[in-house]
């Protein structure tokens, strides 16, 4: 098994020009997996709402929730960078309250870091965090947590001042001591732009090729979640119609009775067949 990388490793990756990995998963057994198959690092991200719960958006999702997901994702990947993202209003209403939550992420999923989203307003929280001995990853651009006031999903930093502002957002997460900033929803000159005038990797969702690391969401890598699919996804595989056949086949055979087959079955010791047979045959009602 590979040993867990660190911050300094993904530092010196980006040194020299060497891509990683970012997914984002919230179980024991896709963690598992997505560690035997090399990520570098898993995100356990408040997307969840929408992929696992069904919700419209991220902001119902609970630091409970969080917390949950990512400690089941730490038992399947223990060799693997574990990011937890702290869930809406976790953060930004006090600092000593972000220090907590953020600390609960910690203490009880065993995480490497912790995700926050935001640009120049979070600062002070963010320092404090990582004051406190945690390393904490940026995320700006698109921020799911505040897409009623960005207007909806649309590509951000599309001029030159919103590009510039968007440099100085991460500018001042760099100085404030986040070790990685998620970039969302971009373009490609602008996630290009930042990742060059920035000494500590990007994570490009959407944001062009030029980002150290490129993430996505498993359920879209796998083609199973259909709701919807940004422009920046790219399906590896399409396994929701080998899920859905695979489940209307189970149905099928219980109704015809194919399954179970007697390959399927328990059987009972030497003899004892013999004797429940007789037993149940002298105790008929």
């Amino acid at each position: 098994m590979a040993k867990k990388k660190t911050v300094l490793d993904f530092f010196k990756m980006k040194e020299a020009g060497e891509k990683f990995s970012y997914l984002v998963l919230y179980d024991f057994t896709f963690a598992m997996l997505a560690e035997q198959s090399g990520a570098d690092m898993i995100l356990i991200g408040d997307s969840m709402g929408n992929v696992l719960y069904g919700f419209d958006g991220t902001v119902p999702v609970t630091l409970d929730q969080i917390i949950a997901h990512a400690g089941a994702v730490r038992r399947g990947a223990p060799n693997t960078f574990i990011v937890g993202d702290m869930p809406f209003l976790s953060y930004s209403v006090s600092i000593p309250e972000t220090v907590a939550n953020a600390g609960r992420i910690y203490k009880e999923a065993h995480v490497d870091a912790v995700k926050m989203e935001g640009g120049r307003r979070i600062v002070p929280h963010i320092k404090a965090v990582v004051d406190a001995g945690m390393v904490v990853h940026g995320h700006i651009g698109i921020t799911p947590q505040s897409v009623s006031a960005l207007g909806g999903f649309g590509a951000q930093g599309r001029t030159l001042e919103d590009a510039q502002a968007l440099l100085e957002d991460a500018l001042a997460l760099e100085a404030a001591g986040v070790t990685a900033i998620v970039l969302e929803g971009l373009p490609a000159e602008t996630g290009k732009l930042i990742t060059e005038r920035l000494s500590i990797p990007t994570v490009g969702t959407g944001a062009g090729p030029d980002c150290d690391a490129q993430c996505l969401n498993y359920m879209d890598v796998l083609g199973i979640f259909q709701m919807f699919k940004p422009k920046f996804v790219k399906r590896y595989a399409s396994l929701e119609d080998n899920i859905k056949s695979s489940f209307t086949t189970f149905f099928e055979e219980i109704r015809s009775g194919a399954y179970p087959a007697p390959e399927h079955c328990y059987g009972m010791r030497p003899g004892e067949k013999e004797r429940l047979e007789k037993w149940s045959a002298e105790n008929k009602k």
